[in-house]
């Protein structure tokens, strides 16, 4: 099966390597990363894992020495030279120093944090402020070739000269100006003409250009980036779905009129938007929750990467995701269910069907849904007791050996070691406490359900089965009583 992936652009599963220009020995993948002034939140978190899993197929179908990931740093905004001010004036330095501060210290942060989630290390991890040079470059191409204009100290790009501005997102005109945030100003030809480059004072960070001190327009930023590293036209743009307009918008359309009208990636990938607890994040409703916080200790456990990252990758990149504390706690308990077979150094590869999983769009709910079967596999195979939750202490026969090592190569290529994974049950009791107590509630709603059935309460039977569904649990029935796993 040949890798099939959603392309925004086309709104359809396209074959990668049937595109027109594909090259399997030279597979290249741009991915928007952080602007750094703060942690990064578990918004941020999803892309990164996303991607990152994508990066990792694409070296097994290709090679690891054929493909090119660049993650960028947006290591100048207005975001950043805010906070940039505020430090300044607090430690009595210069803005610009203030920023090369702020933006050095929370890049390592960023870089710590998704280290911890699993995630490898692109290629390439470009910061905007090493590419200005390229950035005015380009600006001043799309100046000469009449796809933008000065004005009072700014650059903007004329959305009027590109015929199909909007073919990504495919809004209509009042949309994207909603959408976009649309600054009114009087040196603006058109209300939708976004900037390319604007005018810094004297205390605000810029650098020389010909049309005056000033510093780039965050768009420009990517296009000069990818450019510069991957060339004029690459495989795969992806990012969050909230990149799509303008920012992915704005990119082609820059991109595409310096390049003569060439493609700026083939597809594009965007993943759902993330809620916390049903509602949208946000610092005003005190549900913004960072990456550093899950970590370090949020409502009191400190939650390991492989439990926030299998949690992330449980639903379809595609779809939004409700983040709350119960996929955390099933998360934990799904993956101590695996620690029991799938804690060996694989000595084979994940299964076709996992591999199957991901090559259709990064179907990672039934690359899980997978790895459960080959654990059903491993303990239906077992010499010992399958059903405990410690390791097995028997010789395993070789179809359990098998399968148990499926499930470990399958956990790997998701970017989970099991075994380090496991041996935090013994020096972490908080993680394990998750799984305990899950399990004596569940046992505990088990014992009454079976009361119920006993008295012929069907209702309150059934009303229990429900609640524990809705907490993602599921039960069967069989001959040999009632057991229970965590709903993939």
């Amino acid at each position: 099966m040949s890798l099939r992936l959603y392309n925004t652009l086309t709104r359809q599963k396209d074959d990668l390597e049937a595109l027109p220009g594909f090259d399997p020995n030279n597979v290249r993948m741009y991915v928007c990363g952080p602007t750094v002034y703060d942690y990064a939140h578990i918004g941020n978190a999803r892309p990164v894992i996303v991607f990152d899993v994508l990066f990792r197929l694409l070296r097994h179908l290709h090679g690891e020495d054929h493909v090119t990931y660049v993650r960028n740093i947006t290591d100048i905004d207005d975001k950043i030279n805010a906070r940039a001010a505020e430090t300044a004036a607090a430690k009595g330095m210069s803005v610009e120093q203030a920023r090369v501060e702020i933006t050095a210290q929370t890049a390592q942060q960023y870089l710590d944090d998704v280290t911890a989630l699993g995630c490898l290390k692109p290629s390439h991890t470009p910061r905007a402020t090493e590419y200005v040079a390229r950035m005015v470059a380009m600006i001043g191409e799309l100046v000469t070739k009449g796809f933008a204009y000065p004005a009072e100290g700014h650059v903007l790009f004329d959305v009027s000269k590109k015929a199909d501005y909007g073919k990504l997102s495919r809004r209509p005109l009042d949309e994207m100006i909603a959408g976009a945030r649309v600054e009114v100003a009087p040196y603006k030809r058109n209300p939708m003409d976004f900037v390319l480059w604007k005018p810094s004072d004297a205390a605000t960070p810029g650098w020389d250009s010909p049309w005056g001190r000033g510093r780039p327009g965050w768009h420009i930023e990517c296009s000069a980036m990818g450019e510069a590293l991957l060339g004029e036209t690459f495989d795969i743009h992806g990012g969050g779905i909230d990149l799509m307009f303008p920012h992915h918008e704005n990119e082609i359309a820059q991109s595409e009129a310096a390049h003569h009208g060439h493609a700026l990636a083939r597809v594009w990938m965007h993943n759902g938007f993330l809620q916390v607890e049903g509602e949208k994040m946000a610092k005003s409703l005190g549900n913004f929750i960072t990456i550093r916080e899950l970590l370090s200790g949020w409502r009191g456990y400190n939650w390991p990467g492989e439990v926030i990252r299998f949690a992330m990758l449980s639903t379809h990149y595609r779809q939004p995701i409700d983040f709350t504390q119960s996929i955390l706690e099933q998360a934990t308990v799904t993956l101590r269910y695996f620690s029991t077979f799938g804690f060996y150094e694989p000595t084979v590869g994940p299964s076709d069907e996992f591999l199957d999983a991901l090559k259709d769009d990064l179907n990672t709910p039934r690359a899980i849904a997978e790895l459960h079967r080959l654990l059903n596999e491993a303990r239906g195979h077992a010499s010992n007791r399958p059903n405990e939750m410690s390791k097995p202490n028997a010789m395993l026969n070789m179809e359990t050996f098998t399968a148990a090592n499926q499930l470990a190569a399958g956990l790997m290529f998701l970017g989970i070691d099991i075994r380090s994974y496991d041996k935090c049950w013994v020096e972490n009791q908080g993680r394990e406490s998750i799984a305990q107590n899950l399990e004596r509630e569940v046992e505990a709603a088990i014992a009454a359900r079976a009361a119920a059935r006993k008295a012929k309460d069907f209702k309150e039977s059934d009303r229990i089965r429900d609640e524990l569904l809705a907490k993602g649990i599921v039960l069967k029935d069989g001959p040999a009583g009632t057991t229970w796993e965590v709903k993939r």
